[in-house]
């Protein structure tokens, strides 16, 4: 088996002369690709290893074309030889996404990060119009021009790695007629044709806009080719987990159109209508992405965005009578998520506690004792650094230290599975009161994070109390 970590380390030293510090593998979402935080005296910069050569060019060689277009990608350092490897310019940890998802639902008009992502709508076009520009698209991964062949791949990865292992029932040659109506609508749109030269970024969403000293940068393109600018626009603002509201998604097409009026005259109806044909696409498409990655794959934290995946699908359906089949089997799903998720009233109070080992396991204060306690200490301690003595687990910059190498992910879903039956069974049995408790070393960091997600988590999934104690600090 390849050490890329090694293979790195080499690639660093040939490039800069010197010996990296220190290198850790940073966690890559749902990329197969290996990524990793160097750092040296020379420079920081984030090592890649990916086995698919071709792939690998594609992304080197659309960052070096971004960059001569003065769009802001990161700067490529230094290739291996045998093209498995590359260096490239480390943008820090801190994504758009990442911000979106800590807003709490707050309104756009109140959301601290607005200008980074107004600034990144409005790249989208340039980087379809101004990417497009001499590139070459024969050197595009995996395949050249958006056509007939790849939206039924991603239209069987919705049927085959989704819908089939759902169990629902379907009628398969009315699923195909609603697909055929679908292909119709994206290969026939206004500004689109097999001679349109437009770039199709592919993965333009907020989890591969990174901001660094308040401004943007895109990275993740390597999938990019010739193809509708209508996808990129849907996969950003009907992203599941940015979970956007209806003012908010028109708020940032308003944006985009503004910015694309620099490039070419769009009719503004008619663009929102064939993006509505692109956003439901894009939906089908990743619902089969969560399906592989989570069913297939056994990575659970996929599976957390297939309710609101669902809920996108449900609500643009419900103005698009032309796919009444796909209507039917996503009301299908609604329902079956509900049955499973034991939506009903209950009198069950779950306590969620973060806790310090040094001050003891905290008390059941109702009188029944047990619960859950889930010892946090084999996860990597943000406590040891300076930075963050003085932060909780509910700050950004910690939060953004645990989940950079993606540790705490597969802890996290072991507590999930476990939280699920228990509060499913104590549902059932009509029980009253289940604790569970998170500690860690000083009950600040590592325990906070842990006991805010699962209280997040079972919120989100249950109709139960939940009362979140961090016992160590008073909020």
């Amino acid at each position: 088996m390849i050490d890329a970590k090694n293979l790195l380390q080499q690639l660093y030293f040939i490039h800069t002369g010197i010996d990296a510090i220190e290198i850790e593998q940073i966690t890559g979402s749902g990329s197969n690709r290996s990524y990793f935080r160097i750092r040296g005296k020379a420079r920081d910069c984030i090592g890649v290893y990916g086995e698919s050569i071709a792939e690998n060019k594609a992304f080197i060689e659309l960052a070096r074309h971004f960059r001569e277009k003065k769009l802001p990608v990161p700067l490529v350092y230094a290739v291996s030889d045998n093209g498995l490897c590359y260096l490239q310019e480390d943008l820090g940890n801190i994504s758009l996404f990442d911000c979106i998802c800590r807003r709490n639902r707050q309104a756009l008009v109140d959301f601290p990060e607005k200008n980074e992502l107004f600034q990144a709508i409005r790249y989208l076009p340039h980087f379809q119009f101004e990417g497009a520009d001499g590139w070459d698209f024969s050197q595009s991964y995996p395949v050249a021009t958006f056509n007939t062949r790849t939206v039924a791949w991603d239209l069987n990865y919705f049927k085959y790695c989704f819908l089939k292992p759902s169990g629902i029932d379907f009628s398969e040659p009315a699923l195909e007629d609603d697909f055929d109506r679908l292909t119709h609508e994206l290969l026939s749109g206004e500004l689109f044709s097999e001679n349109t030269n437009t770039f199709m970024y592919r993965d333009f969403q907020s989890r591969n806009v990174l901001i660094k000293n308040g401004k943007v940068f895109f990275i993740d393109f390597q999938g990019g080719q010739r193809g509708p600018v209508y996808y990129d626009l849907a996969s950003f603002v009907w992203q599941a987990k940015a979970d956007f509201s209806l003012a908010e998604r028109e708020e940032l097409i308003t944006v985009y159109l503004d910015e694309l009026q620099k490039f070419c005259q769009a009719d503004a109806d008619n663009f929102r209508k064939t993006l509505r044909h692109y956003a439901l696409f894009r939906t089908l498409q990743v619902l089969g992405a969560y399906g592989f990655r989570g069913c297939f794959e056994k990575k659970a934290h996929f599976l957390q965005s297939i309710p609101l995946a669902l809920k996108n699908a449900n609500e643009l359906l419900l103005n698009m009578p032309e796919y009444p089949h796909l209507s039917k089997i996503i009301t299908q799903f609604i329902h079956k998520q509900q049955d499973d998720s034991c939506n009903v009233t209950s009198n069950l109070l779950v306590t969620v506690y973060s806790f310090s080992y040094k001050k003891g396991i905290p008390e059941d204060d109702s009188g029944n004792g047990g619960g859950f306690v889930f010892d946090c200490r084999s996860i990597h301690n943000p406590g040891r650094y300076a930075e963050y003595r003085h932060l909780t687990g509910l700050d950004k910059e910690v939060v953004c230290f645990l989940e950079k190498n993606g540790e705490v992910f597969p802890f996290l879903d072991a507590a999930y599975a476990l939280a699920d039956t228990a509060v499913k069974r104590y549902i059932e049995r009509d029980f009253t009161r289940l604790m569970f408790a998170f500690g860690c070393t000083g009950g600040q960091h590592r325990s906070v994070y842990c006991a805010q997600k699962l209280t997040e988590h079972l919120t989100q999934k249950f109709a139960v109390n939940v009362k979140l104690i961090h016992r160590e600090f008073c909020m």
